[in-house]
């Protein structure tokens, strides 16, 4: 009889627990509290990183790069000049076996750099008054994507199908047109996302798309968005997809960055139709935005003008958690860590529920 008691007790016991962790499970988890701990200083404005393993790369101007081994805090600085030029980088994006980055203006000039960071190549140069590239991704270790202002009428992009040794632009007549004024911005290296098949960019200015390819940019479908746009300095200036159905897009009107209004929108269908949230309240003009992995697409974080802002219910409220206004550029580690970049810095965020 006690052992039958004392097994119907432990039962108990683990049900009820099993029904705790349920419960909590069903809940919305919320951040209490960001810390913010500065672990890289230098003369530099940081708009392009990016997490591999343990390590995070980064690149900026005045031809500046290098890497943070996250375990052992040791750094890497590396500068790139080409003739007099210093070029300013404002795209990376990483392989298994490279890292790339991207310059912004004219020449635009793409550099592959090994692991080990003794071989620097040039790998893609372009020469033209109107270049501008913003923004670049890869999907695996052959596949990426970069992506920039129209050099005509169409916007810039180039692809590669050999893990960035060569690279080929999508002629305009396979493009959708731009509108005039249209084109994007470079803030935070978050133009332009893949999603399996999937090649995902918008854009910004006197107009503001989005642009979606469901075969790797053989064909093209564009799409109008609710943001705030029509001036040069309005518009998207930042995107992130969690899957290939929802994504967030962000952005304002530079110019007034406090202003709140119609600069935040979700989709749920791949982009194709998106809906303003959290009107008139949260982030001001926003440089950045990520979804919280693991969030199911409900939690995200914008870097910008107006500091650090968290929302747990898909954009709908917002609380800010940082005054920080020097971040452009963040990416999460896991759900409670995350990077970013900005004037001259780059801080790690701990994220306490």
């Amino acid at each position: 009889m006690r052992k039958k008691l004392l097994l119907f007790s432990l039962l108990t016991i683990v049900l009820s627990c099993k029904e705790q962790i349920l419960k909590q499970g069903s809940k919305q988890i919320t951040f209490t509290k960001i810390i913010s701990e500065e672990i890289y200083n230098d003369s530099i404005s940081i708009r392009a990183i990016v997490l591999d393993s343990n390590q995070l790369w980064f690149s900026g101007n005045n031809g500046k790069y290098g890497a943070i081994d996250l375990v052992t805090q040791k750094k890497f600085r590396g500068r790139i000049n080409k003739d007099s030029l210093h070029p300013e980088f404002r795209s990376i994006a990483k392989t298994k076996d490279a890292i790339f980055i991207l310059s912004v203006a004219n020449p635009a000039l793409l550099y592959k750099i090994s692991n080990d960071r003794k071989v620097v190549k040039l790998v893609y140069q372009e020469e033209n008054e109107k270049v501008f590239y913003d923004s670049m991704q890869f999907l695996d270790t052959n596949f990426g994507v970069a992506m920039g202002d129209p050099v005509s009428n169409c916007l810039n992009i180039i692809i590669t199908n050999d893990g960035g040794n060569t690279w080929q632009k999508i002629p305009c007549d396979k493009l959708p047109k731009v509108e005039e004024g249209e084109a994007a911005f470079a803030a935070s290296n978050t133009n332009v996302m893949l999603r399996n098949n999937k090649i995902i960019i918008v854009s910004g200015g006197k107009k503001s798309r989005c642009f979606v390819s469901e075969d790797k940019g053989n064909t093209w479908q564009v799409y109008n968005t609710p943001i705030v746009q029509g001036k040069t300095m309005t518009g998207i200036f930042t995107a992130d997809f969690y899957d290939e159905n929802i994504g967030f897009i962000a952005g304002g009107d530079y110019e007034k960055q406090e202003d709140n209004s119609n600069n935040k929108a979700i989709t749920k269908d791949g982009g194709k139709t998106w809906q303003l949230v959290g009107q008139s309240q949260g982030f001001g003009y926003a440089s950045c935005i990520q979804f919280v992995p693991n969030s199911k697409g409900k939690s995200l974080i914008c870097v910008g003008g107006t500091g650090v802002h968290y929302s747990n219910d898909s954009g709908n409220t917002w609380k800010k958690m940082l005054e920080d206004k020097d971040l452009y550029t963040i990416r999460f580690q896991n759900d409670s860590i995350a990077y970013a970049g900005g004037k001259n810095k780059i801080v790690k965020l701990t994220i306490e529920y």
